[in-house]
């Protein structure tokens, strides 16, 4: 069987699979599960183009790691075949542990159980599946290979997996804002002391990468009318699970009511395997269905919030640089009142929390700039954009969802 095959990538043109086992990982069940999981989970609410998945996200991530490892060869470095296929597993299987709506349920399905950790736990089944040939791709995704610009092509502020989805989350909302010049950034690669930098020739596109990250955060990532409709699926997975602990008939496949049915923690699915083989089964279909079916449970807090999302009748919200006034949220908990809802629910109906973004945070990982004179310098130092520096500040804002107007009817 001929495993070279090449997929048509709206963003890219034609993406060619490196190697007979990344064919083989593409194939396996677990990562044809991202063609079921949505990149940016209710987006497509405001964008109606953003249907795109994970599975579109690490074959392109992929495409990017094979232009980049072959501008570093290029370059007189030298890179082993066996690193080579190890580097593209690495990226290939990055995302491979985001559950439903990608980072949307994150901290609802499981408590306290990052995407990261599942990706590293899916990997390791996969490396036992193969008897070790995740080995040295699994070394690279955790940073303890010795060779560290590896770790930094999979998992950095200048990665493969931020190129990738800066660019086709641009595609495919239409947010001409937040191209980058992927291509000429990857030309300037090079690598210093085992580190990843960029030539300095290369400063205005990285400054434009960095900018472009910003304006996608606020105008996609944290658009208002996003984060309402993530609130509600949250409120609404939140309703289904007090009542499923409560005893009451939920629907669910079954996989997915283990989630509804008890509260994992990280310590109990660290010591039950059944739990990820559960999660590996779940996709943002499994959602779907329940929002559908819960529309029409007695529950008249679930059904409401699911009949709303399905017809995409939102929360209303309203940011704020501060904490909001508790005078301002007791006119809105007035405002529920007014419209008959008891005030143990009121949590269901008015939600608060914040958004942050900062667009390079220099005080993690560097993004580290060759200067002519062969001196690496920090790109907040080596850009004479004062910009640069002001984008390592986190902007934090508060805001607060509720449901306007709303009445129950039994």
């Amino acid at each position: 069987m001929n495993k070279r095959k090449i997929f048509n990538d709206p963003v890219y043109g034609f993406i060619s699979i490196p190697s007979d086992f990344l064919f083989d990982l593409i194939e396996h069940p677990f990562f044809q599960r991202l063609r079921r999981i949505r990149q940016l989970g209710m987006a497509e609410l405001v964008y109606p183009g953003a249907l795109h998945t994970r599975f579109h996200h690490a074959l392109g991530a992929m495409h990017l790691m094979t232009q980049a490892l072959s501008t570093l060869r290029g370059k007189g470095h030298l890179i082993w075949d066996a690193e080579w296929e190890a580097a593209h597993i690495a990226i290939l299987l990055h995302d491979i542990g985001h559950g439903p709506f990608s980072h949307v349920l994150e901290k609802t399905l499981l408590n306290g159980v990052a995407h990261e950790y599942l990706s590293l736990e899916i990997m390791k089944e996969l490396n036992r599946q193969t008897d070790g040939r995740l080995d040295l791709a699994i070394q690279m995704f955790e940073g303890s290979y010795p060779r560290q610009f590896f770790h930094q092509l999979v998992s950095s502020q200048l990665d493969m997996d931020r190129m990738d989805y800066l660019n086709r989350d641009c595609f495919f909302t239409g947010v001409a804002e937040g191209a980058i010049g992927t291509e000429r950034i990857i030309k300037m690669f090079d690598i210093v002391d085992d580190q990843l930098v960029i030539e300095s020739k290369g400063i205005l596109s990285i400054e434009n990468f960095l900018n472009a990250r910003r304006l996608m955060y606020w105008q996609v990532y944290l658009h208002k009318t996003s984060i309402c409709a993530e609130v509600m699926l949250i409120q609404a997975i939140t309703r289904a699970r007090e009542l499923a602990m409560k005893g009451e008939s939920i629907f669910a496949p079954p996989h997915f009511a283990v989630f509804l049915t008890q509260n994992i923690t990280f310590q109990r699915f660290q010591e039950n395997a059944e739990y990820l083989n559960a999660f590996l089964q779940i996709d943002d279909y499994d959602v779907w269905s329940c929002i559908k079916i819960w529309a029409q449970h007695p529950d008249l807090v679930l059904s409401t919030i699911c009949q709303r999302i399905l017809d995409r009748k939102l929360y209303k919200i309203q940011f704020s640089n501060h904490p909001f006034d508790e005078n301002y949220l007791l006119s809105i908990s007035a405002q529920l009142h007014e419209q008959g809802i008891e005030a143990d629910l009121y949590p269901y109906f008015m939600v608060q929390g914040q958004s942050t973004n900062a667009a390079y945070v220099s005080s993690k990982e560097h993004i580290l700039i060759k200067m002519k004179d062969g001196k690496v310098r920090d790109i907040a130092e080596a850009s004479d954009l004062p910009t640069i520096k002001a984008l390592s500040n986190i902007v934090r804002k508060y805001y607060v969802c509720w449901m306007k107007p709303l009445t129950l009817h039994s």
